[in-house]
């Protein structure tokens, strides 16, 4: 099969010359027999007519080298996420080895993942905690918190909210009708609720003129279960009035 097309001839007793040659060669294009049909193709019309070129399909894989394909050949930002490999559920890309390395997917949780699912939060400065440890973490250091008694606080409402190391703080209110009353620590359910170890000690505010009107209020720490507590008028007499307390101990 012919693969040049020459555009002219010779006769049987034409003189050969350069300029017969030339002409001829000149105007030679290829013929279709030189390409085939997937990967080359003969340029019709405009400045490169009759030249071979490559079909826009014609570059395969095999024919592309591995060691031609390098960073410099990549355009930036030419690789789109969905060019990516897909991941596994619940991974992305990155390094958790402790030191440099290809980029992995790694879990985001787990125990060699982004965020370490474990309640006893250590020190780590590399390694994150879930929601739920942090969520954990707090409870423990704020500690179950009896809150029943809060909000509006009427007479011998009382609670406790134990926080972390142990720290116990109570709280409540009490009405004063005499120069002093004694005042036993209980539960929001109104049981008695002592401090198992020590009393750190009570501060108090006397409500502005619940009754006829404790203008100021004093307290004292008698033991683990109990205080004094004393309102006083404008005077310094005794005052009829409800006080607010709130007790430290463990």
């Amino acid at each position: 099969m012919a693969i040049i097309t020459t555009n002219g001839t010779l006769g049987a007793t034409a003189a050969i010359t350069n300029t017969t040659l030339n002409t001829i060669a000149n105007a030679a294009t290829f013929a279709s027999g030189a390409v085939d049909a997937a990967s080359l193709e003969i340029i019709s019309g405009g400045s490169n007519n009759g030249k071979l070129g490559i079909k826009n399909d014609g570059v395969t894989t095999a024919k592309i080298d591995d060691a031609n394909v390098t960073t410099a050949k990549v355009a930036d930002n030419a690789i789109t996420l969905a060019k990516m490999a897909t991941q596994a559920d619940q991974t992305m890309l990155g390094n958790v080895s402790g030191g440099a390395a290809v980029p992995t997917a790694v879990p985001i949780v787990g125990a060699a993942g982004i965020l370490i699912n474990n309640d006893s939060l250590g020190t780590s400065d590399t390694k994150g905690a879930t929601q739920g440890n942090i969520k954990a973490f707090v409870e423990n250091l704020i500690g179950a918190a009896d809150k029943s008694g809060s909000g509006v606080v009427t007479e011998g409402t009382q609670g406790s909210i134990t926080l972390g190391g142990g720290l116990i703080v109570k709280f409540g209110s009490v009405d004063v009708s005499s120069i002093s009353v004694t005042l036993t620590f209980k539960d929001s359910s109104g049981s008695n609720s002592p401090f198992p170890n020590a009393i750190y000690g009570v501060m108090v505010t006397a409500q502005e003129n619940p009754f006829s009107g404790a203008e100021s209020a004093s307290v004292s720490a008698l033991a683990l279960d109990t205080c004094v507590v004393r309102g006083y008028n404008s005077s310094g007499g005794a005052a009829v009035g409800r006080v607010f307390f709130i007790a430290i101990g463990h």
